[in-house]
């Protein structure tokens, strides 16, 4: 899945093939859940490890897991929100 577009607009669809990408052994665990709760990009960034607890993610190794790789999406959020920001500055 390119991250072209910002984590933060995508869509319940969009967050589902993440999980399917990265964390494909929690997919069975978080599919319903990810529906249920209409969690998508925005919500997803928001996740902490009582949110994975309550969404049955219960081994902390995976909720580690899953919350470094949430880590690196914010981070990368973060680096094309400046790169957005920077080039409108330029643009100017």
């Amino acid at each position: 899945m390119g991250l072209s577009k910002l984590v933060s607009s995508w869509s319940v669809e969009e967050v589902l093939e993440w999980v399917q990408e990265q964390h494909p052994t929690q997919m069975v665990t978080l599919h319903k859940a990810i529906i249920k709760h209409s969690i998508s990009g925005r919500a997803l960034l928001r996740l902490k490890e009582h949110h994975l607890e309550a969404l049955g993610v219960e081994a902390e190794e995976e909720q580690q897991a899953i919350l470094q790789d949430l880590l690196l999406l914010k981070v990368h959020e973060e680096i094309n929100e400046l790169s957005q920001i920077c080039s409108e500055l330029l643009s100017e």
